[in-house]
């Protein structure tokens, strides 16, 4: 099944806790409770947010939480631990069938925290009410790099092609090949024919070399042909490694056939190379930073209570 959003997973904590008659409850036993519960595999529980380094279901777990302690139900009680309180046990022997932002709003201490009511619509881009905040931020992270990916893909595809050679060699040289950029820059364009357009260092100390193909294409996709003539020119040379960058795409047959040469060939296209140019900050400048910051809970281990 889908992972359940925050705002589901609410009541089932509160039960949780209940369950808990008074006594402290592991945040790590709770999810754990809550993703057998809901029945989630494997790779649900594994499942990342889109910026990384975060479960999805622990976080959403992590924030229903951190609403239903903000309205009061909850209470921390030490570092990733906290029980019921009177008010959340009032809410169980209530029997509700839900809890969400809507229910909780009723508590003041909720209204403070959560300030002016956004609105839900998932219209023109807007975050769902079933996001948590850092959900929220990930996603719109993910439309702006989109955004940006393909209007750097215009960018390049309007360049020419001396321009294009230059921005392989820098965006290679930054990703760590090549050596330094004069090295490669001396390295690239020599050998100009047999579906080669150069060769480039792979490592600082000049021990292999990549040959590279690069494609400079609006409307036309690269197929097997085109990689069939990259491969011969690696294997005249004795070449064991290839990249075959375009600015357009790879067709079907073309991304099958490198799986049938001795030669490695890493192909990369035209939204792959844009994504590589964010990634290593080629054609790009930064613009606005905003830190998340979150408790350090080494700081306060002997705070006391």
């Amino acid at each position: 099944m889908a992972i359940p959003d925050y705002e589901s997973l609410m009541l089932p904590l509160l039960r949780i806790a209940s369950a808990a008659k008074g006594n402290e409850v592991s945040m790590l036993d709770a999810i754990e409770q809550l993703a057998s519960e809901y029945k989630l595999s494997d790779e649900e529980r594994k499942e990342l947010l889109p910026s990384g380094g975060t479960f999805k279901f622990s976080s959403r777990a992590s924030w229903a939480r951190t609403y239903l302690q903000k309205a009061g139900l909850l209470e921390a009680t030490r570092r990733g631990h906290f029980k019921i309180t009177v008010r959340g046990d009032d809410v169980i022997k209530g029997k509700t069938s839900r809890i969400d932002n809507k229910f909780l709003s009723q508590y003041p201490e909720f209204i403070d925290f959560a300030g002016k009511k956004k609105s839900t619509k998932k219209e023109n881009g807007s975050p769902s009410i079933s996001e948590t905040p850092i959900e929220s931020i990930a996603n719109h992270y993910e439309q702006i790099r989109e955004t940006l990916a393909l209007e750097l893909l215009e960018k390049v595809k309007r360049s020419s092609p001396q321009f294009f050679e230059r921005l392989v060699i820098i965006l290679l040289v930054r990703m760590g090949y090549g050596g330094s950029l004069k090295d490669a820059g001396q390295a690239i364009g020599k050998s100009g024919d047999g579906g080669i357009d150069g060769v480039i260092r792979e490592d600082k100390l000049g021990l292999n070399n990549i040959y590279i193909q690069a494609k400079r294409w609006t409307d036309k996709t690269v197929g097997s042909p085109d990689i069939d003539q990259f491969a011969g020119a690696l294997s005249k040379r004795k070449a064991t490694k290839g990249i075959f960058i375009t600015t357009s795409s790879f067709t079907k047959d073309a991304l099958l056939s490198v799986r049938d040469y001795s030669s490695r060939i890493i192909l990369i296209d035209g939204v792959t190379l844009a994504n590589y140019m964010i990634d290593y900050n080629t054609g790009v400048s930064t613009g606005s930073v905003y830190e998340i910051k979150k408790i350090d809970s080494d700081f306060f281990e002997d705070a006391g209570d």
